[in-house]
């Protein structure tokens, strides 16, 4: 029996059952928040952390794998970082039948793990960049209702930290991370805006953070991760220092750059429909699947043909499923149209008899057949469209979701843009309305106008939202 998937329009309620007929996720783990990653859902994100090891991989980051645990003396170090944290922070203070002299916080995020470890590790200019990172799980006591991957309390996290000699090699790291996310973002066929934060929504201890926020189909935004600037506002506090070749001692500059499994969430949300996932080809654990059309007469023959099919597309590095289930095909297609595979293929004797394969997008559902002869190109082809495609349409959706508004009555349900002066004390009054302010566009875009609450001339161009 087919079981109907709930309506995009209901976005929450389809999100929620995407999740679990997809196989994407158990959130029956007695612990609220901490959901167990099932199979499927775990493919997809070793994927999306194989992108992220490459590119840091290729830009000479190195890997790292830190303790889970920070003492509470390490943690309170930068003021401002603890300020931030500490209504979040799950707080070990007993081993076994032992009071500890020193109480642990179970990590949050990783500056206050690493830096004391930094301030060994460099010594010279020669240590410098120092580029490390490492993908760990993180853990924040999340107080608003979770959702699968979107809100969570045991988050699976990706962060890379840099220690460079000035501000302006700082910068320049700055700059290669945007050109890594871009380069991650197109292989996810995911929009995004970068947006600098205010100065009470910075990260922590932060000179400047810049959001990476994507648009969900309820018109909310979803922050997918961020990038910081620190200066010296760690590097201080953790006596982080390198020598000059003068011999004289300067503290480093650093950056972090963050992202977690919401990148998977806001694949879900942006591609799926109310068939199921949309899976962009990248990160699709099966690219492909084929599904014989077998009857009593040719079923030998078929599976043969579909099983060199299979082979075939393996060998030349197409992930690829035979679907050899004893199942009707009409319930094999809903299988996996639910989960999102890119592209399926069927093959039956008239096909066999004309040399062709029939294939289906799961896109937007478009039919044809290749030749047998050029299968492997032919179905590249295919895979590319679909992530062409893929990301113009999401592209288009975000691009359409931004709207300028001249007053905050009557505040639509959109990200909306407005000229801003960029003072805290109207920015309070603008969330007074129920509404985020997200930032500014970064890099600096020069936008006249007039703040829209004090009416002084402004070059701000904000953008706010509801947000996830």
């Amino acid at each position: 029996m087919v079981i109907q998937v709930e309506s995009k329009e209901n976005y929450g309620e389809w999100y929620l059952d995407i999740v679990e007929k997809a196989g994407l996720s158990d959130k029956r783990y007695p612990i609220k928040g901490m959901n167990v990653w099932t199979p499927y859902g775990w493919k997809i994100m070793r994927s999306i952390d194989g992108f992220i090891r490459d590119e840091l991989d290729d830009t000479g980051h190195d890997e790292v794998c830190f303790p889970l645990l920070i003492p509470e003396t390490e943690f309170k170090k930068e003021k401002d970082h603890i300020k931030g944290f500490d209504s979040e922070v799950y707080w070990v203070t007993k081993a076994g039948d032992n009071e500890l002299d020193v109480p642990l916080v179970v990590r949050p995020t990783s500056e206050t793990a690493m830096y004391p470890m930094f301030s060994l590790w460099i010594r010279s200019h020669q240590d410098l960049p120092l580029k490390i990172y490492q993908i760990v799980n993180t853990f924040r006591y999340e107080t608003k209702q979770t959702r699968p991957f979107i809100r969570v309390r045991e988050i699976h996290f990706f962060e890379s930290h840099t220690c460079h000699a000035t501000e302006e090699d700082a910068q320049r790291q700055i700059d290669e991370d945007l050109r890594i996310l871009e380069r991650i973002m197109d292989r996810l066929c995911l929009p995004y805006f970068l947006l600098k934060r205010t100065e009470w929504d910075k990260f922590p201890g932060a000179h400047y953070t810049v959001g990476i926020d994507t648009v969900m189909p309820n018109y909310r935004t979803l922050q997918l991760g961020s990038v910081h600037h620190y200066r010296t506002n760690f590097s201080v506090p953790y006596d982080i220092t390198y020598e000059e070749e003068g011999g004289e001692h300067k503290h480093v500059h650093q950056t972090t750059y963050g992202m977690s499994e919401r990148l998977l969430g806001a694949v879900i949300s942006v591609h799926g429909d109310d068939k199921g996932l949309i899976m962009p080809p990248d990160i699709a654990p099966y690219q492909v699947v084929i599904i014989p059309i077998i009857s009593k007469k040719n079923t030998e023959e078929v599976r043969l043909e579909a099983e060199k099919a299979a082979i075939i597309l393996r060998e030349s590095g197409i992930r690829t499923h035979l679907d050899n289930r004893d199942d009707r095909p009409g319930s094999k297609f809903y299988d996996w149209e639910i989960k999102g595979v890119p592209l399926r293929l069927e093959l039956g004797a008239r096909d066999i008899e004309n040399k062709v394969v029939t294939f289906a997008r799961r896109d937007n559902g478009e039919k044809g057949t290749i030749s047998s002869e050029s299968l492997v190109s032919g179905v590249r082809l295919i895979l590319a469209e679909i992530k062409k495609d893929l990301k113009a349409k999401a592209d288009a959706f975000q691009a359409s979701s931004v709207q300028p508004i001249d007053s905050f009555d009557n505040i639509p349900e959109r990200v909306v843009s407005f000229p801003w002066c960029g003072s805290e004390e109207c920015g309070g009054k603008i969330e007074e309305k129920d509404i985020k302010i997200l930032g500014t566009p970064y890099p600096h875009v020069k936008h006249e106008g007039r703040c829209l609450i004090c009416g002084k001339e402004s070059e701000l161009l904000a953008y706010a939202a509801r947000s996830m």
